[in-house]
């Protein structure tokens, strides 16, 4: 796991190679076991920082030449099948390293065909020195971040914004669009960020420069078009192959030089996989899970701890270390936090790296299997409202975080990408069933969210977090192997006769089952009370904490340009109406910090 840069222009850039260090000095973090950087002709340049997890010697180390120097790699990720790839080629290998692997396969086959055959996650950069051309690439569901600064004649990209602006290419302009973007999602939808002119390349997706900085976005992976609704199948096949799928992704992502560990907080989803690990690994697996005094899952995870015999961490915090890492972690994430469970999961990984450098992490169940039962039965719901709305005005204001009259009573800012994306997403909805609706959202757009979040609160502290259901061979079965009544499971014909008068609000998880299929592979592997416990979000007791974020609020948000004039108090006293009074006005705070953080001082030099 690493961070990229690079500069490339049809100009001279002065200094350039003063610049290439800055950029990778501000992602230090990312990779603090080696640096270099690559320039030519004064106009392009790579830069890396390396966190070595496989093949930790010198030679693997970044930039790489391939061994005819017409190919230079910068790679942010792991190749999880680099084995069975280097197997195809008859390539001079000096590292066993998957970085080499990337080179060797790019230089004998093209970079298509490496993309078609690599499992992994990965931001990489290719300079094709023959023709050049460099290839910018992201994974295929957007694992590993990768963002990008161009105005048709400098094209400046990193795996982290700060890099960006520390070129001193880039000034630092505050997007109003995304305020609005934001407070519906919690996280800014690709390609857009909170900064004007800078981008999240598409996740599944590679531009290509040509030496006229003429771009071409190519996009080379989909969700599948098929969406298994088979309502006849044989569950114990479908069972054993999920199984199978499952523990080889998991596998995967344990082959690692360095020492390896997983999150466990008690849920069925980092249980399963704790479980699964402790099956394949021959020494004892290091877990960690976080909570408060007043609000915690250790019952849970240390149950799990016992069954495997884990070496198990437990990690106690308050209000005060949530409060002081807050503005610190603003400054790595490059954006305002999206959840409150950011502060708690980025102080485990400070504790973690204590004893491991690479996680295994839970999340992308939910969107794989059904998780978030309220949302994912609204199809139901909807159908048996009567509603006058179609059916993505339902979904979107169940799913939209900050209701829109309330963003609309409070901000001032434009609401082009709200009107952007639900003109886009409604076409997306017009063609296809409902149930499936739902699932290709949540995997087109929300899982996005919950990787930057992986991905910040793991890199800052070094530490590579691995995420096997996003495996995207997973992701494909889900798709078109399991049928959705597997996913989304009635108890009987007369909880669904009896859920058809209520909403999944008061039914979901009482007369259906969410992610049946995983939690009944989850039977083979674990207790009961983790199997059939209600699903929870990570627990974080910011209501309780209302006075506190109060007071902040006061201090922070009284001249701020993006609120209404006079919002201030209409904030707090309709936050207190909702059942998530405190994180919406968390999430009002988040902002300002970030706007103070990065709007009031000058970037380019």
């Amino acid at each position: 796991m690493c961070g990229i840069n690079g500069i490339f222009s049809t100009t001279r850039i002065d200094r350039l190679d003063i610049r290439l260090q800055e950029m990778n000095d501000s992602i230090f973090h990312r990779g603090p076991d080696a640096g270099g950087i690559f320039s030519e002709n004064e106009s392009f340049g790579l830069g890396h920082r390396r966190l070595s997890i496989i093949d930790t010697s010198e030679e693997a180390n970044q930039p790489m030449h391939s061994h005819t120097g017409r190919w230079i790699l910068v790679f942010n990720g792991e190749i999880y099948n680099f084995q069975e790839i280097k197997k195809k080629l008859h390539y001079p290998f000096h590292t066993s390293s998957d970085t080499e692997v990337i080179l060797a396969a790019v230089e004998e086959k093209g970079a298509d065909w490496f993309i078609n055959e690599a499992n992994g996650m990965f931001a990489i950069a290719l300079y094709d020195k023959l023709n050049t051309e460099l290839f910018i690439i992201r994974d295929r569901l957007g694992i590993k971040p990768l963002y990008y600064y161009f105005d048709n004649r400098t094209f400046v990209f990193s795996s982290e914004i700060k890099a960006i602006l520390n070129s001193g290419l880039v000034e630092a302009e505050f997007n109003e669009k995304a305020v609005d973007e934001y407070l519906a999602n919690r996280y800014i939808r690709s390609p857009y960020t909170f900064f004007k002119d800078i981008y999240q390349v598409e996740p599944g997706t590679y531009i290509k420069l040509n030496h006229e900085l003429k771009p071409e976005n190519i996009k080379y992976w989909k969700l599948p078009q098929d969406f298994n609704t088979q309502t006849v199948f044989n569950e114990s096949l479908i069972l054993q192959q999920f199984d199978e799928a499952l523990t080889k992704a998991i596998r995967y992502r344990l082959i690692a030089d360095v020492p390896l560990g997983t999150y466990l907080s008690g849920g069925v989803d980092s249980s399963l996989i704790t479980a699964i690990t402790s099956l394949n690994k021959k020494e004892t697996v290091n877990t960690y899970t976080i909570g408060f005094k007043e609000l915690n899952e250790f019952s849970f995870s240390e149950m799990v701890a016992k069954k495997y015999h884990t070496n198990h961490h437990k990690i106690l915090i308050n209000i005060q270390d949530y409060l002081a890492n807050w503005e610190k972690l603003i400054a790595f994430k490059d954006a305002p936090l999206g959840v409150p469970n950011e502060i708690p999961l980025a102080l485990m990984s400070e504790k973690l790296k204590e004893n491991i450098t690479v996680v295994l992490s839970g999340e992308g169940a939910d969107e794989l299997m059904g998780g978030y039962g309220r949302i994912f039965r609204s199809p139901f719901d909807f159908q048996n409202k009567n509603s006058g709305t179609d059916f993505y005005d339902y979904f979107i204001a169940k799913y939209d975080y900050v209701p829109r009259g309330m963003r609309d009573a409070l901000i001032n800012t434009p609401k082009d990408y709200r009107l952007e994306f639900d003109e886009k997403i409604r076409k997306e909805f017009r063609n296809k069933p409902n149930e499936e609706n739902v699932f290709r959202f949540f995997h087109n757009y929300h899982v996005k969210g919950l990787l930057q979040r992986v991905d910040m609160t793991t890199m800052q502290t070094s530490v590579e977090a691995r995420v096997p259901f996003l495996d995207h061979h997973l992701v494909e079965f889900s798709y078109t192997g399991i049928p959705y009544d597997l996913k989304l499971k009635w108890n009987d014909a007369i909880a669904k006769t009896k859920a058809a008068g209520i909403t999944a609000d008061h039914y979901s998880e009482t007369l259906d089952t969410p992610k049946y299929l995983l939690r009944k592979i989850a039977g083979k592997y674990l207790p009961q009370e983790i199997i059939n416990r209600k699903k929870v979000g990570f627990p974080v007791p910011l209501s309780s904490w209302f006075a506190n974020l109060e007071n902040l609020a006061n201090e922070l948000l009284p001249h701020t340009s993006w609120l209404k004039k006079n919002a201030l108090q209409d904030l707090i006293v309709e936050s207190k109406k909702e059942t998530r009074a405190g994180q919406i006005l968390w999430m009002f705070i988040n902002i300002e910090i970030f706007r103070k953080k990065y709007f009031q001082k000058q970037w380019k030099w």
